[in-house]
């Protein structure tokens, strides 16, 4: 264990095995307001260890599990283990009707694309090759996704937000169109959708639900590296092969969600008499209103479908006082990833996941093992939650939040780990989120004591905060922390842990290549695991609960979610 581990401020007076009770979160502004029994650190280090993390990520990683795709067998073997692992710690199972396993229907869809999809007007025609200049998915759950003879228009970012005055329709009827759309959100101002921060409405999710609603036929984003936060061969591995969703409950839907690169879009616009550059311009303003490209299109997906169950894996342990045992802190990790997809160049086809999110799950089973190891568990009850199908959308975690096993408004918070830290020790630790809540104070009080800085999202411009499972939460009003890698690496020069994040992302991020090998360090893991650990800690003894900040984009839910339990008899 390295010294940086070992780095404590512990308050003074504090011994014994009692576990105090402490201030709510609100009041604390500095780590000395926050009290940690010795016992409670103790059992963090004994508990969160190196082997600790190892070997999870080791088993759930492993080529046997083939890349623990939704409804694989691969998948249901990490189901069992993860269900098996938290019995033995002595969990009760957390999931509905006294079950280890959340069970919920998802639909398969696998698209079968055309080689190429033309364009044709101006007295033009551009034809992109599948792969290598487009991505398309079926938007539909039927045999066939069918768009015909349908215009192209471009549509800027394809945003309407009335509270920044933003909208890219202006009122056109779209219907039947397939919509064109740059990637992320307006960027340039800090004052109009939060600068370079990515908000929900840069992301891919909201890009097809807003074409839906417009009763567009489908919808291409166009994909840069900066504007989507990952590279091309990432839409490559992750848009292809079966597809699941939650079983479609009669909301808007295109027929197919497209991606194309920014050559292709390109050569799409120029055939138009369009150059991509003045379209790109023209979208930074308010003003801006949808530019018919002159050019229609067909194409058909012919798709395979299946209906399929998965399961999210939940262990519950029980709060000690008798009130505030009613609430609960969820921990989450996605254990889900890629299957068997597309051979590398070295020819395997197994996505095995490893840092994406076996390090996440091994994560939570450590902070499991901790808090089952504590001489008095903590006030309020502590769920473990393993989410199923994150990388198809956040699908487990959206299930839990449409049908929690706790009201929401007795959700106290949600701390969740979705990668981990291979590099090393580091002087600081990013949490995602940071701005947002009442949560800030104790993470940071907490990082404090281990001799780190807190950092709000290093990367603010990919929407991290609207890529995990902590999201789902957030929208049903639970405030979140989502704690991700520090960049201020001990013994390493400025700038070498940024290097080595966005070199792992460009080579290994949904690639057959993310593998446990004995390159990782797990000592910035440990302290990322610890910090979460105690943080459910401090929100579990807590008096009050963890309140969004005044203004919040979901701090209405969070009200409303407590007054609906303040009825409840």
């Amino acid at each position: 264990m390295s010294s940086i581990q070992r780095t404590r401020r512990l308050t003074a007076g504090l011994a014994g095995l009692a576990l105090a009770a402490i201030a709510g979160a609100q009041s604390i502004s500095s780590p000395q307001a926050i009290e940690i029994p010795q016992a409670v650190e103790q059992t963090a280090r004994r508990h969160i260890t190196a082997a600790a993390l190892r070997g999870p990520i080791r088993f759930l990683a492993h080529d046997l599990l083939e890349g623990r795709a939704p409804a694989s067998r691969g998948e249901a073997i990490a189901r069992a283990y993860l269900a098996a692992e938290l019995e033995s710690l002595g969990y009760e199972p957390g999931g509905p009707n006294g079950q280890w396993e959340q069970v919920f229907d998802v639909v398969g869809v696998t698209a079968q694309a055309p080689q190429t999809w033309s364009f044709r007007g101006n007295g033009k025609s551009v034809d992109l090759k599948w792969s290598q200049d487009f991505i398309a998915a079926s938007g539909v759950q039927d045999e066939r996704a069918v768009i015909e003879n349908a215009e192209l228009v471009f549509v800027g970012y394809g945003i309407q937000a009335p509270e920044y005055q933003w909208d890219d329709f202006k009122g056109m009827d779209l219907r039947g169109k397939v919509l064109l759309m740059l990637n992320n959100d307006p960027d340039w101002d800090p004052k109009l959708f939060e600068g370079n921060r990515r908000l929900y409405y840069g992301r891919w999710t909201y890009k097809y639900e807003s074409a839906a609603r417009q009763g567009a036929a489908g919808a291409i984003i166009i994909h840069t590296t900066p504007s989507a936060g990952y590279p091309w061969q990432v839409v490559q591995s992750s848009w292809t092969g079966e597809q699941f969703e939650l079983p479609a409950a009669g909301e808007p839907r295109i027929q197919v969600k497209g991606w194309a690169t920014e050559e292709a879009t390109r050569r799409l616009v120029q055939a138009a008499g369009r150059s991509l550059d003045e379209l790109v311009q023209a979208a930074r303003s308010r003003d801006f209103k949808p530019v018919p490209l002159g050019l229609r299109t067909s194409i058909t997906l012919t798709n395979r479908i299946s209906r399929v169950q998965t399961a999210n894996v939940a262990g519950l342990l029980r709060g000690s006082d008798p009130e505030l045992s009613k609430e609960v802190v969820v921990y989450s990790a996605h254990y889900d990833h890629l299957g068997v997809g597309e051979p590398d160049a070295e020819g395997d086809r197994i996505y095995n996941g490893a840092r994406d999110n076996a390090a996440g799950s091994a994560q939570l089973l450590a902070i499991a093992r901790a808090f089952a190891a504590l001489p008095e568990r903590p006030r309020r009850s502590i769920l473990i939650l393993f989410v199923a199908a994150e990388e198809q959308g956040l699908l487990g975690s959206s299930y839990y939040a449409q049908n929690p096993t706790f009201p929401p408004g007795r959700i106290a918070a949600n701390i969740n780990y979705d990668g981990g830290n291979i590099w090393g020790a580091t002087r600081d630790v990013t949490f995602i989120g940071m701005g947002k809540s009442s949560l800030d104070a104790i993470v940071q009080a907490l990082a404090q004591r281990q001799g780190r800085t807190v950092k709000p999202d290093q990367f603010p411009d990919r929407g991290f905060y609207y890529r995990s499972d902590q999201f789902a939460f957030a929208k049903i009003g639970v405030p979140a922390v989502y704690l991700d890698d520090g960049t201020e690496y001990v013994g390493r020069p400025e700038g070498w842990g940024k290097q080595q994040m966005e070199a792992w992302e460009a080579k290994h991020y949904h690639q057959p290549s993310d593998e446990l090998d004995d390159s990782w360090n797990f000592d910035g893991m440990i302290q990322d695991t610890e910090l979460g650990f105690l943080t459910g800690w401090v929100v579990a003894q807590s008096d009050t609960l963890p309140q969004w900040n005044p203004g919040d984009e979901f701090e209405a839910a969070r009200k409303r979610a407590l007054a609906e339990v303040a009825q409840r008899p």
